[in-house]
């Protein structure tokens, strides 16, 4: 069993050798082509260096052995030339030898003895140092002098020089076997240069082509997959895949161009849908922008309600459409636009209307013939005004955006509507308001001018039957003749009153009215008009401008001022002031002989209408002050007492 565990160790710890070794190829690959090529380097220069040393120490052999050919040759002569001429030349003839001797104990030489000493120039050399010591070295220092008898004496001069000869040969040879050898070894160092420059080359080309095959073309291949991607090519792979560095690129890139090609589908697909979106928007906002447009202008026409339908049809794909609206006083619903024909329960009879199906289940579907109809109610927030029903093909549904767009719609018809029956609403209450404000004026104003010249006339038709009838009826007919002036008088504020426009901004209105009473009177009125940033409704305005109208039109008829001054402010609580005060003599006491002035009980009127308090103040300089304050925008008060105090 350990052995089985070991061996499978074994096995495991050697396939991540290789899996480490095959992810790492083309750097392995690089470190091998370059330690080649420096091994090559280095081997070359080394064996150069070695064979540069050797043939240095050859050419110092060679010169060493041509010198001993010199002295050899030399020493036979100075011992030939001894021997002739009989002289002292002994000493000469030793320096040779000794000369020759040396030479022979060259270092280079010994060095080359010792270097090789089986070699050819090993034996050469032994052969030359045992032949100079054995003949040639004993033969020159031994020549036989002229003085001694010796008839073959020039024979022995002669064998001697020859015996000299012949040893310089043995020295030529040895010479010849040196330049051989040295040759030899720079004729080898050109080989293994050769040798070395070749297998570089062959190590220089192997490792590009297989740096253009693993690395190379990898990467060009990598580049063009890459530009391809970059111009929206998203299909480009690389087929350089494997174990190594470029390849586990390769199958990275590959990942990546998947990655990149599913998300650019991806994202296609959301341009598309968000295109798709944006268009349904794009034709929900123009279809509301027509709704609104059409029921801004013209909320209860029919032309505004069959295009409404037209455009609902078209962009939400129906078959048709219907819309009614509740009758006012009962009855069926009164059809605004459609475009499939009448409602079913409306042709049946009135309580169908009032009990419409659409009332208890809004937003429903129902079969009716060929189509679906489904029924939206159109209300606000207060009441429903009728039924907006859609013919859709059988089974189909309306979608999210198409609920949600029918909604706004529907809401905006229904505000419409609503608008529609409020405005009429108000524009009725408005006329009677308006009926009743005429009717009460005239009652308090022509109404008791009249009652008062009836009373008037009947005490004139008594002093004329009685016994002094001249100066009783001329005081009655003087009575009379003022009831009818203060009567017109009063006809004609009325009739101006009532054909009052309210025109134009506010401020501009109440000048133009100081500016015309202060024209028909010919005092001066000065206006101090400071209300802030408080509103006042259109209602509110009217009443302010008929009060101060009113007010004007009293002061300038019974006041007798010199100066007048009419102002609207704010005060510190919020609430709006108006003040019209005069300098003229002042409001009497009731029953001092003057006609009562209905202007007052008007002025009255129009303050409780602006659910204020209206009030008459005498100046402690002189003159008058009426005041009324009311809060801007505050609903009216139809109960509110005018305050009147008790004035002296």
């Amino acid at each position: 069993m350990n052995t089985v565990a070991e061996g499978t160790g074994t096995r495991t710890w050697s396939r991540r050798l290789g899996d480490r070794l095959a992810g790492r190829a083309i750097l392995l690959l690089l470190v091998l082509a370059f330690m080649t090529v420096t091994l090559i380097s280095v081997a070359g220069i080394g064996s150069s260096v070695l064979v540069i040393e050797s043939v240095g120490g050859s050419a110092s052999a060679i010169n060493a052995a041509g010198s001993l050919r010199r002295l050899a040759q030399r020493a036979g002569t100075l011992a030939v030339a001894r021997g002739l001429n009989d002289r002292n030349g002994q000493t000469q003839v030793e320096e040779a030898v000794a000369a020759f001797e040396t030479a022979l104990a060259h270092p280079a030489l010994v060095e080359l003895l010792a270097r090789e000493p089986s070699g050819v120039f090993s034996s050469i050399f032994r052969g030359v140092e045992v032949g100079w010591r054995a003949h040639i070295r004993p033969r020159l220092l031994e020549v036989p002098l002229p003085s001694q008898a010796d008839p073959d004496l020039g024979a022995h001069y002669e064998a001697l020089l020859g015996e000299v000869d012949t040893f310089a040969d043995q020295i030529n040879t040895l010479v010849a076997v040196l330049e051989h050898d040295a040759e030899s070894r720079i004729e080898q160092l050109r080989t293994m240069l050769a040798a070395a420059l070749v297998t570089l080359l062959a190590v220089v080309v192997a490792a590009l082509y297989l740096l253009r095959r693993r690395v190379f073309q990898p990467l060009t291949e990598l580049r063009r997959c890459a530009v391809r991607i970059a111009r929206g090519d998203f299909s480009a792979r690389s087929e350089h895949t494997g174990p190594d560095e470029l390849g586990r690129v390769g199958e990275a890139f590959n990942a990546m161009a998947e990655e990149l090609s599913g998300a650019y589908r991806d994202l296609e697909r959301r341009v598309q849908d968000k295109t798709s979106d944006l268009t349904r928007s794009n034709r929900a906002l123009e279809l509301l922008y027509h709704v609104i447009s059409r029921l801004y202008y013209a909320p209860a026409s029919t032309d505004t309600y069959a295009g409404t339908l037209r455009e609902l049809e078209n962009v939400l794909g129906l078959a048709g459409s219907f819309v009614c609206v509740e009758p006012k006083f009962g009855g069926v619903a009164t059809v605004l636009a459609t475009s499939f024909g009448d409602c079913a329960e409306r042709e049946l009879d009135s309580a169908a209307c009032q009990n419409c199906s659409g009332r208890e289940s809004p937003w429903t579907y129902r079969p009716e013939g060929n189509v679906d109809v489904l029924q939206v109610p159109l209300r606000d927030a207060e009441r429903l005004y009728g039924m907006l029903r859609l013919a859709m093909p059988k089974g189909r549904r309306l979608a999210d955006w198409e609920r949600t767009l029918l909604e706004a719609v529907t809401r905006h018809m229904g505000i419409a509507l609503g608008i529609s029956f409020q405005s009429e609403r108000e524009r009725l209450l408005a006329l009677q308001e308006e009926r009743s404000t005429i009717a009460r004026e005239l009652h308090d104003s022509l109404a008791q001018s009249l009652s008062f010249m009836k009373i008037q006339a009947s005490l004139l038709s008594s002093a004329l039957n009685g016994e002094q009838p001249g100066d009783e009826a001329q005081a009655v007919l003087a009575d009379l003749k003022e009831g009818i002036s203060s009567a017109y008088r009063q006809l004609r504020e009325l009739l101006a009153t009532f054909r009052l426009q309210i025109e134009g901004d506010f401020s501009r209105l109440l000048a133009n009215t100081v500016s015309e009473y202060a024209a028909r009177s010919g005092i001066p009125i000065d206006l101090e008009v400071s209300v802030g940033d408080s509103h006042l409704t259109p209602n509110q305005e009217i009443h302010v401008l008929h009060i101060i109208r009113e007010g004007l039109s009293n002061a300038t008829r019974h006041a007798r001022a010199s100066r007048i001054r009419v102002m609207l402010r704010r005060l510190e609580s919020g609430d709006l002031c108006l003040e019209i005060e005069d300098d003229g003599v002042g409001m009497k006491p009731p029953g001092g002989g003057e006609p009562h002035h209905f202007g007052l009980t008007i002025m009255s009127e129009r303050a409780r209408g602006l659910g204020g308090q209206f009030e008459i103040q005498s100046r402690p300089a002189g003159g008058t002050r009426l005041v009324v304050r009311f809060s801007p925008g505050a609903i009216p008060t139809l109960f509110a007492e005018p305050v009147v105090p008790h004035l002296t």
